[in-house]
């Protein structure tokens, strides 16, 4: 497995605040959408020009500003300068590779990262993109590295007016998005049960090595989930937390059912966690008990055989006077002896259930 967020080197010795991308290019050219709306109006439309969005940093509207692609740092600049944005928040959000947090830009906006994960069932891989959050007044900006999110839910009920997603300010638009993040979670949870329950039908019918790699493929891939997921509990607390003017009390009560969607994320991925490693376990005891198996019945042969081995060796001698070479009946004799012992032997480790 692995991801390639691109080289953090390639900025040493810049100043900070130097807006350069780093990370993969998902995207040729950024594609920005505004939605516009409030109790009783709605516009939604798509830019072709930045300074499109600029009209609507001072309305009594709530506006959502979608920007797809980052690696364009002059788009960047322009919508961070226009909506006083800290350059250091410029260079987060075009540095895809940053861990879940938030920071609060006191009465100015509020700033989020989290990561919007999906699993790519073909490849049996965790698919991560970085999201960031800017909402302040009257606006909220996300930026996504491509196209395709989990927000389509949101923008109908925006579109349809459905619930008190219209009757709300910024702060509950940023919740929703949360929210939506946090709820893909658990479909993703539920695609990764799936396949964990497979291979532990597999593991206990059917040890085979190509699970062994399969099983160290999802260890890898929750322990990635688990650094994308683990901070976003601090993200949600912080926000809980932040005496700011931007977040009303009545979004209080939807962040805290939001931090327990997290804790169970977060209570789900670390039982799967434990699953992994007891399979791992399963399968190296399943092996073990196979190879013991396989000794048993070798050694049975071999016991088996050493009484006969013995009596072969005996008569294998070359001592000139040895009565029984000359006997009529010596050969058939030991034969029956060698048969006896064999039988017998066989007898006794079924009694004992070696066998």
């Amino acid at each position: 497995m692995a991801r390639n967020n691109g080289k953090r080197s390639r900025k040493k010795g810049l100043s900070p605040g130097t807006l350069m991308h780093v990370g993969e290019k998902k995207v040729e050219k950024t594609r920005i959408t505004v939605i516009d709306y409030d109790e009783k109006t709605f516009l939604e439309k798509e830019i072709q020009a930045i300074e499109e969005c600029f009209p609507f940093k001072d309305t009594s509207t709530v506006t959502w500003i979608n920007v797809d692609g980052v690696h364009d740092a002059a788009v960047i600049e322009k919508l961070g300068g226009y909506f006083n944005l800290h350059p250091l928040i410029l260079e987060d959000i075009m540095t895809t590779s940053q861990r879940p947090k938030m920071e609060d830009l006191g009465c100015e906006a509020i700033y989020v990262v989290m990561r919007m994960i999906d699993f790519d069932a073909e490849r049996g891989q965790i698919t991560s993109e970085q999201l960031s959050l800017v909402f302040g007044r009257n606006y909220v900006i996300s930026f996504q590295e491509k196209p395709g999110d989990c927000f389509d839910p949101i923008r109908e009920r925006i579109r349809n007016g459905k619930g008190r997603i219209r009757k709300m300010g910024p702060d509950y638009l940023a919740y929703a998005l949360i929210d939506a993040i946090v709820d893909h979670y658990f479909q993703l949870l539920e695609q990764l049960g799936e396949k964990i329950e497979g291979l532990e039908d597999s593991l206990v019918t059917d040890p085979k090595q190509e699970l062994l790699h399969q099983i160290h493929g999802l260890k890898r891939e929750m322990i990635f989930l688990r650094k994308s997921v683990w901070p976003l509990r601090e993200v949600i607390s912080g926000l809980q937390r932040a005496e700011s003017p931007l977040i009303r009390e009545t979004t209080d009560i939807f962040l805290r059912d939001v931090y327990d969607h997290t804790i169970q994320v977060i209570d789900s991925v670390e039982t799967f966690r434990d699953m992994l490693s007891g399979m791992l376990e399963t399968y190296l005891s399943s092996v073990s008990n196979r190879m013991n198996e396989v000794m048993k019945v070798l050694t049975i042969i071999a016991t088996i055989f050493i009484p006969l081995g013995f009596l072969a060796g005996i008569y294998g001698m070359n001592f000139k006077f040895m009565p029984e070479l000359e006997w009529r009946w010596g050969y058939f004799l030991v034969i029956g002896l060698m048969i006896s012992a064999g039988l017998g032997m066989v007898i006794y480790f079924k009694k004992k259930k070696w066998m």
